[in-house]
């Protein structure tokens, strides 16, 4: 089974992401990211950052171990987004970026993200590289061959700076609550959104460890939904852990998804000459509703597999500057070379300033198809493709949606289960054909 995800590598801190593991992860992407460098007489360089769980302390002990065992030099930054880490990778010039966090996923979990050269995510081939030469023997520097350890002081100050400068409208008159999900955005959200002009009431903004994600944050929403209603604010906005997504609720305390946002935003792209190629990027998941809002606005949509990687692949691919997920994954190119939770909400504040309309106005233009999705467990997924049966149930459940629905299978990459996504214009439509093909789904692959 591969080491990597989508999204790095995550498990189980201390049980399946243990600190052998990271210590050996470290020192095989040095090995090869030497090995690729075209400068033999440069000491290359990493940046090393973490969210506020209680393990990343130990995984980032044995990551900067094994970088400097191998001769690199390492810049650690404390607690900080993972769109922190790519933009210092890039600002700074560094060789390698990493972020020990599992994001969303709940404290006990943990994983460990790594950025190239120009802070983007390594692409599979590297990956497969580094994976190989896990464990194998190799000749350890001394002397003056090992790296150093520099505790960056200035990082945090350097990415509010380029926070702040994507901003040319100022947020005067915005109340924003803003959910820190007492992760790695604590530190920097609120200053950020304070400095740009709007006036902000920050919770869950006092991590400890412990609580990160737990009842809060961007899968969370509830706790935002009331606090925006308490306070009488023009709307919320909630990160994850690591603060690469971002979620909001309007000032009625309806929720403004990933879908929403990216829809909004393309609409303010296109108006300010700022949609390169007249395309947004989203994915096999964006829903149906967004699809149409797109059209409607006369804006085409790529759709990629999910994984805001496979997003930005395509984004460079083509030049395109504005792509996303629902899940609150938006990546900006005008800004940033990966998804930036903190960014994509100060853009989106913006343009409610910008506009003139509430969010809840903007949000409307967009209206949402009903989504069921059921996860069938314990089957084997291999053979999804290959169900002729699987394959006539899903074009018997599209023919009878016709253009006002969509059917969606894939296999999950990391578990045995098989993910059946409908959309329809009611959710009693869409929750019965879902049903029927997990149905046919389990019957065929269980």
């Amino acid at each position: 089974m591969a080491l990597f995800g989508t999204d790095g590598i995550r498990g189980l801190a201390n049980r399946d992401l243990t600190v052998e593991l990271a210590l050996d992860l470290a020192v095989a992407a040095a090995h090869v990211l030497v090995e690729s460098s075209s400068n033999k007489d440069h000491r290359p360089t990493a940046i090393v950052g973490q969210d506020s769980r209680a393990s990343g302390e130990f995984l980032e002990a044995a990551v900067v171990a094994g970088l400097t065992s191998a001769g690199i030099n390492v810049y650690r930054v404390g607690v900080l987004p993972t769109p922190a880490i790519a933009f210092l990778v890039a600002e700074s010039k560094a060789d390698l970026g990493v972020m020990i966090s599992a994001s969303h996923n709940p404290m006990p979990d943990n994983g460990i993200k790594l950025f190239s050269r120009g802070g983007g995510k390594l692409d599979d081939v590297i990956e497969a590289r580094i994976e190989a030469r896990m464990g194998e023997e190799w000749l350890r520097p001394t002397g003056h061959g090992v790296g150093r350890v520099i505790n960056d002081e200035s990082a945090k100050e350097r990415y509010l700076e380029h926070l702040l400068a994507s901003v040319s409208t100022p947020l005067a008159g915005i109340t924003v609550v803003v959910d820190c999900a007492n992760g790695a955005s604590s530190f920097v959200a609120p200053e950020a959104l304070l400095r740009a002009g709007a006036k902000v009431i920050a919770i869950a903004d006092t991590p400890d460890g412990w609580n990160i994600n737990d009842g809060v944050g961007s899968t969370h929403l509830s706790h935002l939904r009331s606090a925006v209603l308490e306070h009488g604010a023009d709307l919320g906005i909630a990160h994850d852990g690591d603060a690469d997504r971002c979620l909001a609720i309007d000032a009625t305390g309806a929720e403004v998804d990933g879908d929403h946002i990216l829809s909004i935003l393309a609409k303010s792209f296109k108006s300010r000459g700022m949609l390169k190629g007249n395309t947004v990027v989203g994915t096999v998941m964006s829903n149906l509703g967004f699809i149409h809002s797109m059209k409607d606005a006369g804006i085409d949509v790529i759709t990629t597999a999910v994984g805001d990687r496979y997003v930005l692949e395509t984004m460079l691919e083509k030049d395109y500057a504005l792509g996303g997920e629902q899940s609150g994954h938006v990546i900006m190119r005008n800004y940033a070379n990966t998804g930036d939770g903190i960014l994509t909400a100060m853009q989106l504040i913006q343009e409610v300033v910008r506009s003139g309309k509430t969010l809840a106005e903007l949000a409307a233009s967009m209206v949402r198809f009903p989504q069921v999705l059921i996860n069938v467990k314990d089957v084997a997924k291999e053979k999804l493709d290959g169900s002729a049966v699987i394959a006539a149930a899903v074009k018997k459940a599209q023919d009878e949606l016709g253009s006002n629905g969509r059917v969606l299978l894939r296999a999950s990459g990391t578990e045995a289960l098989v993910r059946v996504m409908v959309e329809a214009q009611s959710d009693n439509i869409a929750t019965n054909i879902a049903q029927q093909l997990a149905d046919v789904v389990k019957g065929e692959l269980g």
